[in-house]
């Protein structure tokens, strides 16, 4: 896509590179995925550079061609490596976008498409995608020469902390899936699979679930504090998401659903591979993130299942989540005020499904894959009529 008038340009293949350190698990591993395979579906090349990962198998079938450098992401000398191997493979390619989504490989791969001739050079683009330390190594997500921003506060974030103009930041929230995290979508097989696992045969109490991997960022701590605080109550509880078994802040859980009023009502289930089925069994989801999450996918997902959510009040939830009409805010790390917001939601079970019903559509007039990739596609095709028209002055 070199050259040629604005018909060409908007309609004429892309080739899109992303580099990011891995490709097992997360938010950014999935982001890249999905724009791989909408890149792809639409006629466009898409390469990803990772040092692998679980993932690989699924972004290749979906189209992408990928690349396993072993040490990209690895924080030693030893990424520096790629120096040479990602220059010359640049100018080889003819790569019309090169999209850094991770610190180490972005500095890698700055340094060397800075290295290029300007004319030889793909448009650059960064996504922000959290809270990184505010210093010189994490200022690399900065240059791009337009960055990406999944939510208003992380491009408030990088207004603060940076010198950075506000005309470089393209607001460009995450997506879900709105087919797979859809209830309609979800088998009664897969549903009762779960039950059967979880020992949720039989269960006629309100289920509330707090998904995300066991770590003190997540609050579970606080959010088992809140339950004894409505242990008078019917309710059941599912904690989904991986746990270190030897941390010390596992062994604190432990402790705690210990308590006589929470042993038998509390169950911690590991990690799900299935989270729209998951979610299917949950009459409330919870999120009481301690610090600011930068989007707040699971909530969204939540939502988009008809699930009415309860948010920790910073951070993107601010933003995903609308208080008092497809879930709840509480303070962050306030056991007492998540109790209270929980015996409201647990109290009237049509409020609930009013809010579930305006949760899905909320999600999917906002914050779908399509949205996403759509205006991240819009966003590479206005940098590069803008580099054409540079070019041809």
């Amino acid at each position: 896509m070199r050259g040629g008038n604005i018909e060409t340009m908007v309609g004429g293949t892309i080739k899109v590179i992303q580099m990011l350190p891995e490709l097992n698990t997360g938010g950014v591993e999935r982001g890249t995925l999905e724009l791989g395979a909408f890149l792809t579906v639409s006629g466009h090349q898409s390469i990803v550079i990772s040092g692998g990962g679980r993932m690989v198998p699924q972004l290749e079938s979906e189209g992408s061609r990928h690349l396993t450098w072993p040490h990209i992401g690895e924080k030693s000398p030893r990424c520096l490596k790629y120096f040479f191997p990602l220059r010359r493979f640049l100018l080889k390619e003819g790569a019309d976008v090169l999209h850094l989504r991770s610190r180490l490989p972005a500095w890698v791969a700055f340094l060397a498409w800075k290295s290029l001739p300007v004319k030889k050079r793909p448009v650059l683009v960064t996504t922000f995608h959290g809270f990184f330390s505010v210093n010189s190594y994490s200022a690399i997500m900065t240059k791009g020469e337009k960055i990406i921003a999944v939510s208003k506060t992380i491009a408030d974030h990088i207004r603060e902390a940076y010198d950075v103009t506000a005309e470089r930041i393209v607001l460009i929230p995450r997506g879900v899936d709105e087919k797979l995290f859809n209830p309609e979508n979800v088998t009664v097989e897969r549903i009762r699979n779960l039950k059967e696992r979880w020992g949720l045969n039989g269960n006629t109490d309100p289920v509330v679930m707090l998904p995300g991997r066991v770590t003190r960022l997540k609050g579970q701590d606080v959010f088992l504090q809140s339950l004894a605080g409505i242990k008078e109550l019917p309710w059941k509880t599912i904690m989904v998401g991986e746990s270190d078994a030897t941390s010390e802040y596992t062994r604190i859980l432990e402790k705690m659903v210990g308590d006589p009023d929470l042993r038998e009502r509390v169950k911690f289930v590991g990690h799900c591979s299935d989270m729209p089925a998951a979610m299917t069994l949950a009459d409330i989801v919870v999120s009481t993130s301690t610090k600011p999450e930068s989007f707040g996918r699971t909530s969204v997902e939540a939502q988009a299942m008809r699930k009415p959510v309860i948010v920790s009040a910073h951070g993107g939830s601010l933003e995903t989540v609308l208080d008092g009409k497809t879930g709840w805010h509480v303070k962050p790390g306030d056991s007492e005020a998540l109790s209270a917001c929980l015996r409201i939601a647990l109290s009237d079970e049509s409020v609930r499904k009013k809010m579930g019903e305006e949760g899905r559509k909320w999600v999917v007039s906002q914050f779908t894959i399509t949205k996403m990739c759509e205006k991240t596609l819009a966003l590479y095709q206005e940098l590069l009529l803008s580099k054409n028209a540079r070019s041809q002055t």
